[in-house]
């Protein structure tokens, strides 16, 4: 047996999470949301408007976006957008630490039939 969660931070809705994160973090790692979109499986229009969304709801920018040209466009992660990537990756890291914790707590010491272990994920 495992514990699931899924973690995000609201402001008037669903502002960030998981999903918006490795979106951010590809188009950190290829420098096009077009690449971080295709990554994820995510049509381009589709990553456009969750960030667009996002940022409307944080109320600052996340991405520096590039149009085409002689040299193509591109994507680059704001400063603010970096700091926020940072933080969300921290407390998720905390928090499931934390969880891990209060599972093996309470079930650790649990069998549950399957022969394995309960484990926090």
């Amino acid at each position: 047996m495992q514990v699931c969660y899924r973690i995000w931070l609201d402001n008037k809705g669903k502002a960030f999470g998981e999903g918006p994160y490795r979106l951010l973090k590809g188009v950190d790692e290829t420098g096009s949301l077009h690449q971080a979109a295709s990554r994820l499986r995510m049509s381009y229009r589709k990553a456009w408007n969750v960030l667009n969304d996002i940022e409307e709801r944080l109320g600052f920018t996340l991405l520096e976006r590039k149009v085409g040209g002689p040299s193509g466009g591109g994507s680059t992660v704001t400063p603010k957008g970096q700091e926020l990537m940072r933080h969300y990756e921290r407390f998720r890291e905390e928090v499931e630490q934390q969880i891990r914790q209060a599972f093996d707590k309470h079930f650790g010491h649990m069998d549950f039939g399957d022969g394995s272990p309960a484990e926090a994920r």
